[in-house]
């Protein structure tokens, strides 16, 4: 890997955010294509369905959290450490791995002897308690892959999370329908994540090789563990403003509602994917930067991926949020009633992207501050997701109105956030921080009008394969001649101006 050197031209960075970027969003259409079989096959097989969906969510939250959890920090601590030190590469890596890997083991085996919180309606089988074995696997692929977008290594990324491990979850759910459908999503989880795990350590072990006169040093990775907690604490937090609804959803409501709400996140989240496509990159540019006390560059830069992020997500969320009830029909008649919850899932989204890439470096510039506004955002998020649900229950609406009214408390939450983040930056840097451009606006005017024209004229199966790309085609088209500075553009190049 060549350092960059503090003389570096202000367009590398850019360049290489943008090559990032490019990666991802190809990624992006990958896992699109890959993901949209999974649900199909879950939501309409026989034995799955949204019940069965419901349970699987339930799990999934609490074992995603507490992998998070368990790499402390390190999917974006990572990149400030090897920075900072001289000691080998590998050796650095090798402290992250053998806390997290700790601690997953020991939470793994405690979720075995107690399961009751991964599954609130008491509900499961033996393969769904086996789903704790993907918590170690889960830690370790974060650390690995973190380790390689250090080095600009973006395609290894891309392929355990946009090919390997949502086509193998589809693959392997597909033929337990024909074995033991019973065991089937819980079997093709733990396939998909140790599938993903042996593709990032492959590519990791050649980048970094073993490590070289390493031995477990108790008080180093002692001051370690609690250097990392505010950022793993953050990291967590930023990760469970995305689950905690379900978490309150499977409380409050039947594993059916909890079901369709999880398809109905799943779609949501595939732009949400386009945001972290930076965060990997933006790590190690950011740290940099901030070696060298260049503080507009990291205005510049965090500008400028916020647009690319703001603007990606806002044209797919019109694309699969105007069509939205054939979207949730592909995956099966019952899930037609999650389009309230799909639309405002994807507007959180669009409301995100300024707080992503504002926390992207408060985390290294106010740590604690960001982990205080962390905490107060998903608490506002539940409270406002608790008092939405008892509001819509009082009023004497079903269970997926709750949904809708869980899906909105995120967004409101997400929103309030952005605001509050870009404002804390601001100050830090001495620099304005905003990614909103009113172009926005003027793409998704006619994107909106093409959209109801295709959903009112045309019928169901044109709507998606002809409205859609209609959709995003008006968006971008608008953007890039109005909205796109010369800056903005090196995102479709191979290479930057020089």
């Amino acid at each position: 890997m060549s350092e960059r050197t503090a003389g570096a031209a202000p367009q590398d960075d850019i360049a290489a955010l943008a090559k990032g970027g490019r990666t991802n969003f190809l990624g992006f259409f990958l896992r699109l294509a890959a993901r949209i079989p999974f649900l199909f096959i879950a939501g309409r097989a026989p034995g799955y369905g949204p019940a069965a969906l419901g349970v699987f969510a339930s799990a999934l939250v609490v074992i995603e959290l507490t992998a998070m959890l368990c790499t402390l920090g390190e999917k974006r601590g990572l990149a400030q450490r090897l920075t900072e030190t001289d000691e080998h590469p590998a050796n650095v890596v090798a402290d992250g791995m053998l806390v997290a890997l700790v601690a997953s083991c020991l939470l793994a085996l405690v979720f075995w002897i107690f399961p009751q919180p991964l599954f609130p309606g008491g509900r499961f089988t033996v393969a769904d308690r086996l789903m704790v074995l993907a918590i170690p696997a889960l830690a370790l692929t974060e650390i690995w892959l973190a380790a390689l977008a250090y080095r600009f290594d973006i395609a290894s990324t891309v392929r355990a999370r946009a090919i390997v491990e949502p086509w193998t979850i589809s693959i392997v759910a597909g033929l337990m329908v024909f074995v033991a459908p019973e065991y089937g999503l819980a079997t093709a989880y733990i396939a998909s994540v140790l599938a993903a795990a042996l593709t990032a350590f492959i590519p990791f072990l050649r980048a970094y090789g073993r490590p070289k006169n390493w031995r477990p040093a108790p008080r180093a990775l002692g001051r370690l563990t609690l250097r990392s907690l505010p950022l793993a604490t953050a990291d967590a937090i930023e990760w469970g403003t995305r689950r905690i609804d379900i978490l309150i959803l499977g409380i409050f409501a039947e594993p059916r509602a909890v079901g369709i709400y999880y398809v109905a996140q799943q779609v949501a989240s595939l732009p949400q994917k386009l945001k972290t496509s930076f965060e990997p990159i933006l790590g190690p540019v950011i740290t940099r930067k901030l070696k060298e006390r260049d503080y507009a560059a990291i205005a510049r830069q965090v500008c400028q991926v916020g647009f690319w992020i703001t603007a990606a997500q806002a044209g797919i969320a019109l694309a699969l949020g105007i069509p939205g009830e054939g979207v949730m029909g592909l995956i099966g008649p019952e899930f037609v009633s999650g389009t309230g919850a799909l639309a405002f899932l994807l507007a959180a989204e669009v409301a995100a992207a300024t707080a992503v890439v504002s926390e992207a470096a408060l985390i290294y510039m106010a740590r604690i501050r960001n982990l205080i506004v962390s905490v107060a955002t998903i608490a506002l998020q539940a409270l406002l997701t608790v008092g939405g649900i008892l509001l819509v229950q009082r009023l004497g609406y079903g269970e997926l109105f709750q949904a809708a009214a869980a899906a909105a408390a995120l967004m409101v939450a997400l929103g309030m956030a952005s605001i509050v983040k870009s404002r804390m930056l601001a100050a830090r840097l001495n620099k304005p921080v905003n990614n909103w451009r009113w172009a926005l606006l003027a793409a998704a005017a006619p994107a909106v009008i093409v959209g109801w024209a295709a959903t009112r004229y045309l019928p169901e199966w044109a709507e998606l394969a002809f409205g859609i790309p209609a959709i995003l085609a008006v968006f971008f088209a608008i953007l890039w001649r109005w909205g796109f500075a010369e800056e903005d553009r090196v995102l479709f190049r191979k290479s930057a101006p020089s």
